[in-house]
């Protein structure tokens, strides 16, 4: 079956397509060139919705409806594919600025040594300075679940250690042939420069 051509829904209302709206809420940080090409002072505030839209073709500007469910509804005078542009560009900004916390996973034998277990410590450290949670773990294999009281008091040490850094979501508990711990970030990180 063959479609026919596809209509482009434009995120705001603009120009012409503002109908059933009889004044608007005008407002923008370019008033004063609006004002400069209309030759007269314009303030932001309420204006009868054909006025704005004179005004706008005067400019050689857009009249766009920003916010349709407020009481009046509010709008700007602004070239449209520029606003468009820095809401975009704004939105990735944002973006950029989010950071997503990941979930770090350490694991242990119930046999762990020390050298080793200070390796891992550091990891854990650096991973929550980072804002990432560790997930710690002790794998038990074969006949070493008789051992799960020495994967506790792993756990347990490992806990005591990163306390500076971390807190645990909860004690260690054993799932199975795991004991296993979540530990959270003291702290978030801040803002990427």
């Amino acid at each position: 079956m063959r479609q026919g051509p596809r209509q482009v829904v434009a995120e705001h209302r603009i120009n012409d397509f503002i109908r059933g709206v009889a004044e608007m809420r005008l407002i923008g940080d370019n008033m004063d060139e609006i004002s400069e090409l209309l030759g007269k002072t314009i303030e932001p505030g309420i204006y009868d919705t054909v006025q704005l839209r004179e005004w706008s073709e005067e400019c050689g500007l857009d009249l766009v409806e920003i916010s349709p469910n407020a009481a009046p509804p509010v709008a700007r005078i602004v070239d449209y594919n520029k606003f468009l542009y820095q809401k975009k560009k704004k939105e990735k900004e944002l973006k950029a600025n989010t950071f997503k916390q990941q979930l770090k996973e350490i694991r242990f034998g119930p046999e762990t040594g020390e050298h080793d277990f200070e390796f891992k410590l550091r990891h854990a450290k650096s991973f929550l300075e980072e804002g990432n949670k560790v997930k710690a773990y002790v794998q038990f294999r074969g006949r070493a679940i008789v051992f799960k009281d020495r994967g506790e008091l792993l756990l347990l040490r490992f806990i005591k250690e990163l306390e500076e850094s971390g807190l645990p979501e909860q004690m260690p508990k054993l799932e199975g042939k795991k004991m296993q711990v979540i530990i959270a970030p003291k702290k978030t990180p801040g803002k990427k420069s």
